[in-house]
């Protein structure tokens, strides 16, 4: 039997990172260092991580022939507007705006330099 949260029993693990995988790691992270902020916490050449001082952080690994779009991240932020407009101006590409039934959510889609789809919203 499940219990109502949907964990496990003497479940332990918790996501530690969110790993991209890229044909260009170095250049993918300085993006992203650039369009969140943090600081670069290793650099491996293949595998370079960023982290953003609480915790959290995303790493891009090399992979030869890699495909966009195989890890999607949703951000939040008080004002949705201003963000997409700050990491278009930056290089991301709009790729679409939508709305949940009823208007009670809104979010836009983006794409980082390398194709991979991402987020913003104002928050649900």
């Amino acid at each position: 039997m499940s219990d109502p949260a949907g964990s496990l029993p003497g479940m332990t693990l918790k996501i530690a990172n969110i790993t991209v995988d890229t044909d260009r790691p170095g250049e993918l992270a300085q993006w992203w260092l650039a369009a969140l902020g943090g600081e670069i916490t290793a650099d491996w050449g293949e595998y370079v991580m960023v982290g953003f001082g609480d915790g959290s952080s995303l790493s891009f690994q090399y992979v030869e022939g890699t495909a966009p779009g195989r890890t999607h991240i949703d951000f939040v932020a008080e004002d949705a507007a201003k963000e997409v407009a700050r990491l278009v101006e930056a290089g991301a590409t709009h790729v679409a705006d939508h709305e949940a039934p009823g208007g009670a959510f809104t979010w836009t889609v983006l794409a980082d330099p390398d194709g991979n789809q991402f987020c913003v919203s104002q928050g649900h």
